[in-house]
């Protein structure tokens, strides 16, 4: 199951003997330990209830053995098991259940709730035999919650969601730029909005120069601004906010890399006659490339701002600029502005 279908299922049922946490994201996984922590262990319980093990250093009969044991301080315990992918036979080692748990799981010791949390590997692609080995290992876990690294769509649904509870104000551009500068970890974003919460309060209005100044990376909001003004056609923006990089010591090529990404939508968007953020967002999702709201937007501003020649042309000069910019030169600015100058004509 989802976190998400997790988080409702414990609202409205028991508590489960046991559960499989599997998957790499973070934020949700802290959300369901938290979860599980507050329906099982009251406040007071919390400090004697509540018991770390790490799978990497001890064994599983080793875990059992605790779960089995009576305390006299704490009728209820939680058992968080860390690195239980330590625990699971390597290379081409037959994968077996452990009896130790297998017998336990058959009869759990009541109030107790053991959490076997396996990080490292992700859900699909390369690591999902590993995965497949990690579930196989341990199948008599009643409950397995997956927690797969969130799209970045995911991650700015999760960016308005917490804007709206710290009561911040953001234009969706600003929002984007967030999520992007922060590589849409859905636990930076948390962290970032709570800051930007706590230094300008609640009902603030959170502007780029705001990110800009309090959000790690935050040369790479102003990248992403560059390439906004640019779609725009905005040169005396687009100048300034290159000179902002340029003092900032941002590495030039990646910005050229992020002005690249979206010419190349706007041209394909144009070529496929697309004309709103709507037809944009639906085109590039059914082509498994994460577009959302505002980023479509951009989209449509930079191929209603460029003819296909232009773009065609555009994106010539910016494999050129490329080229410079790894070739011997007095100077990285001199070559963009140079590009800047000529893409906003």
């Amino acid at each position: 199951m989802t976190a998400d279908q997790f988080l409702a299922q414990i609202q409205k049922g028991p508590l489960a003997p046991a559960y499989l946490f599997i998957g790499p994201e973070a934020y949700q996984r802290d959300q369901c330990r938290r979860a599980i922590l507050n329906r099982a262990l009251p406040e007071s319980e919390r400090e004697s209830g509540y018991t770390r093990h790490d799978l990497e250093e001890s064994s599983v009969p080793a875990v059992m053995d605790d779960a089995c044991a009576l305390s006299l301080f704490a009728p209820n315990r939680v058992l968080w098991i860390g690195r239980a992918e330590g625990a699971v036979p390597r290379g081409n080692e037959t994968v077996t259940v452990p009896a130790e748990l297998a017998a336990y799981l058959k009869s759990p010791t009541p109030g107790v709730v053991l959490i076997f949390d396996t990080a490292r590997y992700e859900l699909d692609g390369e690591d999902k035999t590993k995965t497949e080995r990690i579930r196989k290992f341990y199948a008599p876990v009643p409950v397995q919650v997956e927690f797969a690294r969130c799209s970045a769509v995911q991650a700015r649904k999760l960016a308005q969601d917490l804007a709206r509870d710290a009561k911040l104000k953001f234009h969706p551009d600003d929002l984007t730029t967030l999520v992007d500068a922060v590589g849409c970890a859905p636990a930076r974003v948390a962290v970032e909005i709570e800051k930007l919460r706590l230094f300008l309060g609640e009902g603030a209005q959170v502007t780029s120069e705001h990110i800009a100044s309090l959000v790690p990376q935050a040369q790479a909001t102003t990248i992403f601004a560059l390439v906004n003004a640019l779609g725009r056609n905005d040169r005396r923006k687009a100048l300034d906010l290159l000179d902002v990089l340029v003092r900032e010591g941002e590495y030039l090529p990646l910005a050229l890399s992020f002005l690249a990404s979206q010419f190349r939508q706007a041209l394909v968007a144009q070529e496929a006659n697309l004309r709103s953020a709507g037809q944009v967002q639906g085109y590039f999702s059914k082509m498994g490339v994460p577009m959302w709201p505002s980023r479509a937007e951009q989209v449509v501003q930079t191929l209603n701002g460029f003819s296909a020649a232009e773009l065609r042309a555009a994106l010539k000069r910016i494999a050129r600029t490329d080229a410079a910019l790894r070739d011997i030169r007095p100077d990285d600015r001199v070559v963009l502005e140079d590009l800047v100058i000529n893409l906003t004509r």
